[in-house]
């Protein structure tokens, strides 16, 4: 057995990263690693920024060395990068994909501060974003009790006993039969399991959605804690997988996660170039197979559309359903107006109110019904 094997799980971060410090070339001695974890403990951390403190306090980064730690420290504990080519031709940056599950550093600060506008544009814009309180508890705890029952489900390929099926259950007809001196009274049969859809929920976070993303997070934590399963991305400028940090159980530590995972909040919008990069990686596109998609999107896509319409038809052929929700449909006499999601609408199974946490919620939970 490795000595890492034999430590509890909680301390395997925290021993790893110290490890990865000393083969970067830090000066890291034992004594210094278990006052790290000493001090974890005494602190009980709360928030990511506690593990920070805590590792700048016991490991003492030399200060020209100081930016190469924050590295090192955002690559063990809050995520990684992975590329992904935006469309053929695009004249701006490549579109990145950033994962939070496999090991690469956090996407980059934003060097200078802009104001976010309200109008969807292309231009990139990185930030850590503060969460403001909601009055929604009402509407998410409904979604919570509500989302086992009424969320879709399917018939998985595992058989369990059951009252009527087309199968027949032998070895529990043989261990009846035995019971009886092998009289069979009736033949237990067998049926498919139903077990809950995988839900893919793809959130945009553009300028022109500052307003509703604060309740799309709020929402998309609830969900989170509700379904069996479910992935979460932020989409902008960049494509983010925010889902582990959305499964913490406290809401206020789960947003404070995905804060520091996202660094186009309030930015651009390119939504067809994000879609496509997130078609492009095989484990995220297999993420769609069969699920029912979820985006929280107002649409408002600048430029040629074409490239939105081609992810969301390649979207379509992979999904269970697609389920659009717009602020702007809390009008009840919305229609789409943008090229991009008029070119889109043939490809969505429904377009839906998204302006609030109750609409949403009720979208999403009588979705099962409508579709049936």
């Amino acid at each position: 057995m490795s000595p890492s094997a034999a430590l509890p799980r909680a301390a395997q971060p925290f021993i790893e990263f110290a490890g990865l410090l000393r083969a970067s070339g830090f000066a890291v001695a034992p004594e210094q690693t278990e006052s790290f974890i000493t001090a974890i403990g005494l602190l009980g951390p709360k928030s990511m920024q506690d593990i920070y403190r805590s590792a700048s306090a016991t490991l003492a980064p030399a200060p020209e060395r100081r930016e190469e730690f924050d590295a090192l420290f955002r690559m063990v504990f809050l995520g990684q990068t992975l590329a992904a080519q935006a469309s053929a031709g695009d004249d701006e940056e490549e579109l990145q994909a950033f994962d939070d599950r496999d090991g690469a550093m956090e996407p980059p600060e934003a060097e200078d501060i802009h104001e976010s506008g309200a109008e969807a544009v292309r231009s990139e814009m990185l930030s850590v974003r503060q969460f403001a309180a909601l009055d929604e508890a009402a509407a998410l705890r409904r979604l919570r009790r509500r989302a086992p029952r009424d969320l879709p489900r399917r018939r998985s390929r595992r058989l369990v006993a059951a009252k009527s099926g087309n199968r027949i259950d032998m070895r529990r007809a043989l261990r009846e039969a035995v019971k009886r001196d092998g009289e069979v009274v009736q033949l237990p049969a067998l049926a498919r399991k139903a077990r809950q859809r995988r839900v893919l929920l793809l959130i945009d976070i553009s300028g022109s959605m500052k307003a509703q993303t604060d309740t799309y997070l709020r929402f998309a934590h609830a969900l989170a804690r509700s379904t069996e399963r479910l992935e979460v991305f932020t989409v902008g400028t960049r494509l983010t997988r925010v889902t582990r940090a959305l499964r913490h159980a406290n809401q206020e530590q789960a947003l404070d996660v995905a804060s520091t995972l996202v660094a186009d909040w309030d930015g651009g919008t390119r939504l067809g170039d994000a879609l496509a990069a997130f078609l492009a990686v095989p484990r995220f596109a297999s993420f769609a197979r069969g699920a029912l998609v979820v985006v929280l999107s107002d649409g408002l896509e600048r430029g040629d559309p074409s490239a939105m319409t081609d992810a969301v038809e390649r979207l379509s052929r992979h999904a269970w359903s697609i389920l659009w929700l717009t602020p702007l449909a809390g009008d009840a006499a919305y229609i789409p107006q943008t090229e991009a999601l008029q070119a889109v609408m043939p490809f969505i199974d429904r377009l839906g109110d998204g302006s609030t946490a109750p609409g949403l919620c009720a979208e999403v939970l009588g979705f099962a019904a409508r579709a049936a």
